[in-house]
Parts: structure tokens; sequence; C-alpha cells
């Protein structure tokens, strides 16, 4: 299937810069497979939209501190080290810039710390090593970061991780859940509603688009994710009794397929996926999904064309601009049921 029928235009404008006042005043764009029919409401409501007995399975991955700046030893040249995965106790995975300044040997002061360059990989990617527990210096030196499509930081790091955030371990946030409140989240569970929580770190490659001009032969990056059994229990339980299975964010939707695709059933475990959702796939557990609005020849726009079909899933794009929606990590929103 090319990649450039998963491609669509859209002017910067639309561009969320910054998150909204309050955060479930997002719009809400519902689009409904069964009835063929779009329509638009605001967050808030999205009980309406749900029954008793439904599960929202959220991911509580926290982003990290992970975007740190140095200077070379030596030379004083500035490096910035985005901190992607780690590898051993000390040792990281990591995306230096610029990475050519830097050779295997060399040392990088980050304020009264430093590490060393390990090994040089490609695209700009090294394996580091931090002379004192990363966390560390992600705590008195690094910086949340953000998508490169957004230019300013005039808010809040908050803002920038859901309210239920947890572990720390991604490189960016579950952007779907940035729409939950508390107080939200208090009426759905009043409407007998449930929450179950999974844990999926999201990388980098998240925002890396399809390069290749047939979408099957892209490869997909992994991550590591996390459930434990009692999360898994909720899921089963509520979708034995009749409830539907509501993933927020495709990252959400990665750990359920993931599980049903290797296990046939939603089990506590932990471990890596690369799974790569993409026309045609058989969904196995997901009956929804609440998913923010994505980058173009994007895995994950691929991902939402599986399941509300790529023609459908366009022309609520369409619709959205025709409605002046937000687009991105802090824009607005659509459930597709």
């Amino acid at each position: 299937m090319k990649t450039e029928l998963f491609d669509y235009s859209l002017p910067k404008s639309f561009i969320a810069q910054h998150p909204l006042e309050n955060r479930d005043n997002s719009k809400l764009l519902i689009l409904d497979r069964c009835q063929d029919s779009i329509s638009h409401d605001i967050f808030f409501n999205l009980g309406d939209y749900l029954r008793e007995g439904d599960v929202l399975v959220i991911n509580e991955s926290r982003v990290r501190k992970c975007r740190l700046f140095g200077i070379k030893e030596n030379t004083g040249a500035s490096i910035e080290c985005f901190v992607l995965e780690k590898m051993t106790l000390n040792d990281y995975q990591v995306l230096l810039r610029p990475s050519k300044r830097l050779k295997p040997g060399d040392r990088v002061s980050i304020g009264k710390y430093y590490f060393e360059v390990v090994s040089k990989q490609d695209q700009g990617k090294a394996v580091v090593r931090f002379n004192v527990p990363a966390i560390r210096i992600f705590e008195e030196y690094g910086k949340i970061p953000l998508p490169p499509y957004i230019k300013g930081r005039d808010f809040k790091d908050s803002r920038y991780q859901t309210i239920y955030a947890a572990d720390e371990g991604s490189a960016a946030a579950p952007t779907a859940g940035l729409h939950f409140t508390r107080e939200l989240m208090d009426s759905l569970k009043r409407k007998g509603i449930i929450f179950a929580r999974v844990q999926l770190n999201i990388g980098l490659d998240t925002f890396r688009p399809i390069s290749v001009p047939d979408i099957r032969e892209h490869k997909m990056h992994r991550e590591h994710y996390c459930i434990d059994n009692n999360q898994a229990g909720i899921i089963n339980r509520a979708k034995q009794s009749g409830g539907r299975v509501i993933a927020v964010g495709t990252t959400a939707v990665r750990v359920l397929e993931a599980l049903m695709q290797k296990y046939g059933r939603v089990r506590g475990c932990s471990g890596y996926t690369g799974i790569y959702i993409y026309p045609p796939f058989k969904f196995r557990i997901v009956d929804s999904i609440i998913t923010n609005f994505h980058l173009p020849r994007s895995t994950l726009l691929v991902m939402v064309s599986a399941f509300a079909g790529r023609v459908k899933l366009l022309q609520a794009y369409s619709e959205a601009k025709k409605n002046n929606y937000r687009f991105y990590s802090f824009g607005d929103c659509m459930l597709i049921k």
C-alpha cells in the first residue's frame, strides 16, 4: 500500500502550540464506523458516548526530563543529548546533536556531571556512559522534550504530562490522555466506567515519518511495555461482561493488540513490542479508540486508518479542519467507535 495514500495537507496554523487552559475543553470529533457518521462535541461530555461496564485503558507512562545540554570537554562545543533508552546500569542509547563532533572516548560535561561516548550508531544515535546514575542528572539538569512542531515553552511542564502519569520512561507524552481531568475521571467512574492502566514507554521514533514508498516496507521501532495481573484482570472481566475496551491513545492500542497477538489474551507481563498495525489488520480486543490527530505519513495515522478505514479517517480529518480543530500533541481529539 503506497505511503502517499496516508498524506494530507495541513497549514501550520492548525498545529496547536500550547495547551488549552482547561484540559477537558478540547473539541471531540465522534467518528461512528457503523453509522458512517461524524458529529462534534466537547471532551468533558465523553461520558455521553460510554456506558456502564466499559473500560478505558490508559497509558500511565510519564515523560522524563531526558533532554540534556552539555559542553564537549577540550573544545567547548555545545552538545545536545536526547536520552532514548537505558541499556545497562549507567549506559544509555541517546541521540546526539551534532553527532559528527563526537567520537568514542569523548566526554561531555553536563553541569557537575559528565558522560563518555562508548560507541557511535547510525542516524546520530550513540551509546554513552554517565558517571553517576542518570536519574540524578535528569532531575538536576534535564528538560522535558517537546515535539519538533511545538516552537515555544510558555506553559508548565506538567501540561505535557497526563494527570495520571506514574513511572518515568517516555520521550513523548501519550497525548490522547492529556484531555482528562480528575473531575472528568471521577464523573466517569460514578457512571460505572472502569479505568485500567498499562505502561508503554514512548520512544523518539514515534515522530519519525514513513520514508519508504510502501508502508509495508517501513521498519517499526520497539518500545517497552508493562501491565500487571490486576490490570489485565480488569480488562478481561470487563470484556467478558459485555463491556467495551476503549484504548486511550495509540500507545494503549499497541499494548493491547500486541498481547492478543502474542498470547491470545490480555495477561500481566512486561517486554518489548514492535507491533506494526497497518491496513488490513484484524483488531482482536480494541472496540473504540480515543486519539489525537496525527501527522501525515506517520505510523500513528496508518494505525488509526486500519481501525477506522483510510477514506473515512481522512474525511474526518477534512471535517476537523473545516471546524477549526487544533491538531497534534496539544490539539483536539476524536473518538472512533
